[in-house]
């Protein structure tokens, strides 16, 4: 039977156009992220590895190849399928958090159980387990110019785990953070992935924070190199 947390991308290709001509950023990666697992994916700027990311977390579709949670092929389902299954199934941390600046921490966190409809007292409930849990709660009410890139980034990583996904897909999580503040980040990330079995899949330059992971890929030129 097919694990409902792994991720598998089957012999993955992107092509861009642009100005006329073809761009193949990605050229035939295959990968298989197991229940569980915590991967970094490191390599030089323009290898792929954001673009891998975002095909894996299916805010880009690939143009060959496929993407399976649990042995699904999800590459092909209509987008509004694949927006309730993305909101659903995988979490997101980015380098900036983008978390929205009008509206407090709290609210932040509940935003992705608003957009599938929950009810509002069950979205805060679970918000405010996720920042207690994180070390949040006396900054629940304050809005996000009021709190440390630490502390917006812990509420970003709250945001992207309110929904229970069973993956957890990361860009450069600790880029815009000082040396102490992103390896509490790290730390943060590492622990929930032991407590929650979340599939981890981290894009990171820092070699230091991608060994501390289970196992590195390392992408140059579009593909997967030993």
């Amino acid at each position: 039977m097919s694990d409902p947390a792994s991720l598998r991308a089957e012999d993955v290709r992107k092509v861009f156009r642009r100005d006329g001509y073809d761009l193949e950023v990605l050229k035939g990666v295959s990968v298989t992220i197991a229940k569980g697992e915590m991967v970094g994916v490191v390599g030089v700027s323009g290898a792929g590895k954001t673009t891998l990311l975002q095909i894996l977390g299916t805010l880009d579709r690939p143009t060959s190849g496929r993407v399976l949670y649990g042995g699904k092929d999800v590459s092909g389902l209509p987008e509004d399928e694949l927006a309730a299954f993305r909101n659903r199934s995988v979490g997101f941390v980015f380098q900036f958090h983008n978390l929205l600046p009008e509206f407090t921490v709290l609210e932040n966190v509940m935003l992705p159980c608003l957009i599938a409809r929950m009810d509002p007292l069950v979205a805060s409930r679970r918000a405010e387990a996720l920042c207690a849990e994180v070390g949040l709660t006396e900054r629940m009410g304050h809005r996000t110019g009021e709190i440390s890139g630490g502390e917006q980034q812990r509420a970003a990583i709250c945001r992207a785990l309110v929904m229970e996904p069973s993956v957890l897909l990361a860009d450069e999580p600790t880029g815009n953070l000082d040396r102490r503040t992103a390896a509490g980040v790290v730390d943060l990330l590492m622990e929930l992935n032991r407590l929650r079995g979340l599939s981890l899949l981290m894009v990171t330059h820092n070699e230091r924070v991608a060994e501390r992971l289970h196992r590195v890929i390392r992408i140059d030129d579009g593909r997967i190199v030993p």
